[in-house]
């Protein structure tokens, strides 16, 4: 099979579009915390596609894609170890490169341990959270990837059991990286405590035109993440790009509908959080859905998030940025509506709940988010307690109060005539 080029030019597009999305995501998180916490909180996101790119070389595309080890839980790590077996002009993926399916797959990783970062905002250890992101990787996105993404390649290599023996639909990564990144954000949070101050100060954005800046290039950057995941240049791309628009419209609009009806006012921040939850909720969906039906997925999940946001305060776990509001629930939301409105009209061919399809694939549906949710909470639990009881992973009070960018960067994001001024 000879190498397509139109197919391999959007890939390249695509790949470059969702490593984007790390660093609008570090501007997205960075003008949400104070601004002596906003170096901190961009580095972490940049040091993940550091950390991960490294690690994904040595054996993590190995341990996604590899031949099936067991039962479809595992690829084996040392298959493509170095990934110099990917480097023949014969070793094709579909019509494009293999080395650049793996280049893609690699920003995945990426962005899903990016994504962890915000719950932990002002209080985590630089160096805890680089060691974290190596092993978490390990630990859990790798395994769930392999389960969600590593489709069956013949008797040898039956891939991934969420992919193939339960044929749960998971375009993108609602499951693998949004639900995954979600709940290890929860646990983590449980693990690192409660910010000084949480419930009787505020903890207001410093700076919404980053914010509002890194929504842009995160919803920019999403064409590659999720027309990306057609692998071509292709009708499929086509229908996931167009989907992606309109629920990520319809996410903006219902949460400042919330916010107006709830509060009396829609903010920027809103705005900024209903695009990412839009967009989170259309991904695992963008292949089974109708244009109406992507709506319908982004509106809904929108409005949950909206007002998921807030549970933290009742029940007492300090999530920094609402990874959890908006990554776990809009991921879990997306996720099973495609059991409701997938529409055989749709490329990825099946009917849903509202289109006569019975409850079969929403049953499948939630089967994977509750078997990524369990087995991500469990092991990153034990994970952030292990590291806390060795290295001890929680920034001391003192250091928290002063800034956690001059006390492990020496550094401060805004220099006001030589002097900085702590605070927002």
């Amino acid at each position: 099979m000879a190498i397509n080029t139109g197919d391999t030019a959007w890939m390249l597009v695509s790949t470059a579009l969702v490593l984007l999305m790390t660093p609008g995501l570090a501007l997205f998180y960075g003008g949400q915390v104070r601004a002596r916490s906003a170096l901190n909180m961009i580095m972490m996101s940049f040091v993940s596609m550091g950390v991960v790119g490294v690690i994904w070389v040595i054996y993590g595309y190995s341990m996604t894609f590899g031949r099936d080890l067991d039962s479809g839980l595992l690829g084996d790590p040392t298959e493509f170890i170095g990934l110099s077996a990917l480097l023949s002009e014969d070793a094709l993926f579909g019509g494009i490169p293999t080395i650049l399916f793996a280049a893609f797959q690699a920003m995945f990783a990426v962005i899903t341990v990016a994504l962890i970062s915000g719950a932990v905002a002002d209080r985590m250890k630089f160096g805890a959270w680089v060691l974290f992101a190596g092993i978490w990787v390990t630990l859990v996105y790798f395994p769930i990837a392999h389960w969600v993404f590593d489709f069956d390649s013949g008797e040898s290599d039956p891939g991934g059991w969420i992919a193939n023996d339960l044929a749960a639909i998971d375009f993108a990564g609602g499951t693998a990286v949004h639900i995954n990144a979600g709940v290890a954000a929860l646990a983590l949070a449980l693990v690192l405590g409660k910010r000084v101050g949480f419930g009787s100060k505020p903890f207001k954005p410093h700076n919404l035109t980053m914010v509002m800046l890194g929504a842009a290039l995160l919803w920019f950057g999403w064409f590659g993440f999720n027309a990306g995941s057609a692998v071509g240049s292709n009708y499929l791309a086509s229908v996931t790009f167009f989907n992606t628009i309109v629920a990520t419209g319809a996410g903006m609009l219902a949460w400042l509908l919330v916010e107006k009806i709830r509060d009396g006012h829609s903010t920027t921040l809103g705005a900024a959080s209903g695009i990412v939850a839009g967009l989170v909720a259309i991904t695992p969906a963008c292949s089974s859905v109708t244009p109406v039906g992507a709506i319908l997925v982004g509106a809904i999940s929108s409005i949950l998030s909206a007002y998921a946001v807030g549970l933290k305060y009742k029940f007492g776990y300090d999530d920094s940025l609402d990874v959890v509001g908006v990554h776990l629930v809009s991921g879990l939301a997306g996720s099973l509506l495609v059991g409701v409105f997938a529409s055989s009209a749709a490329p990825a061919g099946v009917d849903g709940l509202l289109y006569g399809g019975g409850a079969d694939q929403l049953i499948k549906q939630a089967i994977a988010c509750v078997a990524v949710i369990g087995y991500c909470f469990i092991v990153t639990f034990l994970l952030g307690k292990i590291l806390d009881k060795t290295i001890g992973i929680r920034v001391k009070r003192e250091e928290e109060i002063a800034g956690v960018d001059l006390v492990y960067h020496a550094e401060s994001a805004y220099e006001l005539g030589g002097v900085f001024k702590g605070g927002r």
